[in-house]
């Protein structure tokens, strides 16, 4: 559990001084005088990537050409890159590639998971999930070649214990909720889908990197998650998949792209999937974001997450006790106590689109989502205690001069 949060920003800084992850912000590009709480939307870039990509594109690519397929190890680098986010997230070798999109490997699980349990027809999942999340749901029931039925929790009934049966094939779940940065008991629900002989899709996209996870530990079916929020793997790069080995050989999807072939370069009529996790990809990796990942996961390397979580739950608490103690009108969604929060912190107030545009032009960025949360990140490795001091500061002084009062503030821009 974090230490009492500090009471000056004297304190804070002293803090930041003896903090053991101090050292590892200047792994990350941060702008002079900007205060960055978005990475969990997007991580900032690693400061080693421009040499890696540069070399990525100049050596490997310009001048070795083809041959960097084999002499650069771009033919491994998705089971390789996978088991280094395998080992973040709680999984042994062989369990997680990097491919794709969330969005696509999450239909890929899906598939699997639903002809894994061919007896059943109900998929459960939140209301309140990330619309890809729901989106692709939909479709994936669609095309699974047998009714479907979607159940979804706050909306067919008021919680999982409520709508979970002997129907139910698949749970799909978010770990931490985006909106409001709720974060579920992996363990638990894991175990009482399980008791429900269901299987289970963890999407991690807002706890990978951050929260310490147990995909062996916990005997997770499947996780999907993307690279670019706490990862820092940079705009657009490629997501992962996670698949437990005792489910792989049985496991299978409709994208049946020649990656996934068990000897892609046989160039056999038919498909023969791979035997293990390299079936869960589809067509050729793009070798230049994947390179992007590398050096991302390098910039955390000597991390012990449990430092990370011990930090972020310190970040967070400071945060909370900050606008608690200065804007006691705001509605402070985030739960409250630490073991049920990710690494963000939400407010609810209804002009927050204008104040996060504010801030944002007085270097806090935050981000917004409709239709009345701000949204706050705190990646531990490159934000400071002192950040989060001045942050709330420069929030209090635009809540308190109602910025909202300036129409500038106020036009939606495409990305909120």
């Amino acid at each position: 559990m974090p230490s009492p949060s500090p009471d000056t920003r004297e304190a804070c800084v002293a803090r930041d001084l003896s903090d053991p992850l101090g050292a590892f912000r200047d792994r990350f590009v941060i702008p002079d005088r900007l205060i960055y709480l978005d990475g969990n939307s997007l991580g900032p870039m690693p400061r080693a990537a421009t040499e890696i990509l540069h070399r990525t594109i100049a050596q490997e690519w310009g001048r070795d050409l083809i041959g960097s397929w084999n002499s650069a190890g771009w033919f491994d680098m998705p089971v390789r890159l996978g088991d280094r986010i395998g080992a973040l997230l709680g999984a042994g070798p062989g369990q997680a590639v990097v491919s794709d999109t969330t969005s696509i490997n999450l239909f890929k699980a899906l598939h699997a998971a639903m002809g894994l349990r061919p007896e059943r027809d109900v998929v459960i999942a939140e209301a309140g999930s990330f619309p890809t999340d729901l989106y692709i749901i939909e479709g994936a029931t669609k095309s699974a070649g047998r009714p479907m039925q979607r159940r979804l929790i706050g909306a067919d009934g008021a919680s999982l214990d409520a709508l979970l049966d002997q129907r139910t094939a698949v749970v799909v779940l978010s770990h931490v909720d985006y909106r409001s940065g709720a974060l579920l008991d992996m363990a638990t629900i894991t175990r009482k889908v399980h008791d429900a002989g269901a299987l289970v899709i963890w999407d991690v996209c807002h706890s990978a990197g951050v929260v310490e996870l147990a995909f062996d530990r916990h005997a997770v079916d499947f996780m999907v998650g993307c690279t670019y929020k706490y990862l820092n793997g940079g705009p657009g790069s490629p997501a992962f998949i996670a698949v437990a080995k005792a489910h792989q050989a049985a496991a299978t999807h409709p994208l049946s792209g020649w990656w996934g072939h068990a000897a892609p370069f046989a160039f056999e009529r038919d498909f023969h999937p791979d035997a293990g996790i390299k079936r869960f990809l589809c067509g050729t990796p793009p070798i230049i974001s994947l390179r992007g990942i590398d050096v991302a996961l390098d910039a955390l390397n000597g991390v012990e997450l449990a430092a990370l979580r011990q930090k972020s739950l310190a970040l967070t608490e400071l945060f909370i006790a900050r606008v608690t103690a200065l804007l006691p009108e705001l509605k402070i969604v985030t739960p409250r106590q630490a073991a049920l929060r990710g690494s963000q912190v939400s407010i609810a107030f209804d002009k927050g689109y204008a104040v996060v545009q504010a801030m944002i032009e007085r270097g806090v960025i935050g981000d917004f989502r409709a239709p009345d949360i701000m949204r706050f990140g705190f990646a531990p490795l490159y934000i400071r205690h002192a950040d989060v001091w001045d942050a709330v500061e420069i929030l209090a002084e635009c809540i308190r001069t109602k910025v909202w009062r300036d129409p500038r503030y106020d036009r939606k821009l495409a990305v909120t």
